[in-house]
């Protein structure tokens, strides 16, 4: 009966390694072909590729080419110019206006009249010209005249702030993405020295197994845990390359069709932890105060303003004084007269609009609501900017924290992988404790390293919110994080 128990065992242990090996050809099978449709679909990367493609790159060089080649800086650039040009329009109003006038005929021999009298008869000539040149200077116009000149300033102050909030909203861009690289890259490495250390395993597992002192199944258990860790890999090294791509169209690059799938930068920047000094009271009032986006909204709450001011401005009069000089052919030939005149002219214009239908009325209604609108809009986006600034001074809070618990983990799953072996070793362990040491040891240095860039995007992200310069030169980072709660 005994014999017969150990023959059922030894069978189904025999049964349970088939199916085991038959489950691990599966997966090796899947990984393989998963390599070979990538190996085929890959591109190798051509070596003659422009210089400055692999030229050093640290976070202030990546700054600066966004300043200078960003696409989406350059389309701001262009805004404050055309804005430009509208300030000039806005202000036209309150300078005078200086034109030329000509006008020459010739009339059929038949429409000439003929004047007679006491004395020689005079003729109406033939040939009528006129030429002027005239100055208008617009006196009084209900209040438009000095509206145009404020509005004049806010427009321009108001494409100014446009413009830099543009470039704060690219230079956080390109921050991200430099930290976006830098992570995928370290994955890269993360990765790679968990499928080396596992491969390690199998190695020593398969030694062994050789040598008749482990079964096959420590063998299996090595191989699976070897092409579990190899998608991981394969999924940093798209993300490195995809980080990279997005790099370089934020930095403005026209990247030539001879470099695939893998572009070569060469970052110098690491993954940091500087620290930052803040309190959030003293953040918020900053926010406020430095934001672009708000000061543009108050000048647009500006605008409105000065526009209920031209609509009330069709219940006034408006006053216009000319001044010329006029060139013109004589109404009369015959013997004596002269053949032209000239002199100069002065005058004004009155006009006001007694009823105008309510048209007035109406136009004040509709700019008192679009007043009352934009007053709104500043109201709104303060709060919006105080939102931002807690949200992101609570993640930045969150990222210090997460980095700081995984500064011993490295160290302690360093440690506990090398107990799991001697316990192995000495017969007191097993290769499953090895492999979860093992595990845990990549997963303490993929969140390491994810920590680092979550810490640096945080970072980023609350000095974009508070207003922080972050062009090239600026005091980044040059503060002590300790965040007062």
């Amino acid at each position: 009966m005994m014999h017969q128990m150990k023959g059922q065992t030894h069978s189904a242990a025999r049964r349970f390694r088939r199916a085991f090996a038959f489950l691990t050809a599966i997966v090796f099978a899947g990984v393989a072909t998963v390599f070979a449709q990538t190996n085929y679909s890959a591109a190798p990367v051509s070596t003659n590729v422009p210089g400055w493609i692999t030229q050093p790159l640290s976070m202030v060089d990546a700054l600066n080419l966004t300043l200078k080649q960003n696409s989406g800086l350059q389309k701001a650039r262009a805004d404050l110019e055309a804005a430009r040009g509208l300030v000039i329009v806005t202000r036209a109003v309150a300078l005078p206006t200086i034109s030329a006038s000509g006008n020459a005929q010739r009339e059929s021999q038949s429409l000439i009249q003929k004047f007679t009298g006491t004395g020689p008869g005079f003729l109406s000539p033939r040939d009528n010209w006129n030429t002027s040149i005239q100055i208008v200077q617009n006196i009084y116009q209900g209040g438009r005249t000095l509206s145009a000149i404020r509005a004049a300033r806010l427009e321009k102050e108001q494409a100014m702030f446009n413009y830099q909030s543009a470039v704060a909203d690219a230079l956080l861009a390109t921050r991200v993405a430099y930290y976006d690289v830098l992570v995928a890259e370290q994955q890269i490495t993360v990765n790679e020295a968990s499928v080396t250390l596992l491969n390690e395993e199998l190695q020593d597992q398969q030694r062994r197994y050789e040598a008749g002192t482990v079964p096959r199944f420590n063998v299996l258990q090595a191989e699976v845990a070897v092409a579990n860790a190899r998608p991981p890999l394969i999924n940093a090294r798209n993300a490195y390359r995809i980080a990279k791509n997005n790099l370089s169209n934020l930095l403005g690059y026209n990247l030539p069709r001879n470099v695939w799938e893998d572009i070569p930068l060469n970052l110098t920047e690491k993954l940091d932890a500087q620290p930052y000094n803040t309190e959030l009271p003293a953040a918020i009032a900053q926010a406020l105060q430095r934001r672009t986006e708000l000061a543009a909204l108050e000048r647009t709450e500006g605008l409105q303003r000065e526009n209920v001011i031209n609509a009330r401005a069709g219940y006034k009069p408006t006053i216009q004084a000319t001044a010329g000089y006029d060139w013109r052919s004589s109404q009369f030939s015959g013997a004596g007269t002269q053949s032209e005149y000239d002199g100069w002219v002065i005058g004004g214009q009155l006009n006001w609009n007694i009823f105008d239908g309510m048209a007035t009325y109406g136009k004040v209604v509709q700019a008192k609501a679009q007043l009352a609108h934009a007053k709104a809009d500043v109201e709104d986006r303060s709060r919006q900017i105080e939102l931002e600034v807690r949200t992101d001074y609570s993640s930045l809070i969150e990222a210090r924290e997460v980095l700081e618990s995984q500064q011993k983990v490295q160290e302690q799953a360093d440690e506990a992988l090398r107990l799991a072996r001697a316990r192995a070793e000495a017969g007191t362990g097993t290769r499953l404790d090895v492999l979860n040491a093992e595990t845990q040891l990549t997963q303490a240095r993929t969140t390491q390293v994810q920590a680092l860039h979550d810490y640096d995007v945080a970072r980023a992200r609350f000095e974009r919110a508070i207003g922080q310069d972050m062009a090239p030169g600026s005091s980044e980072g040059t503060s002590n994080i300790q965040l007062q709660r």
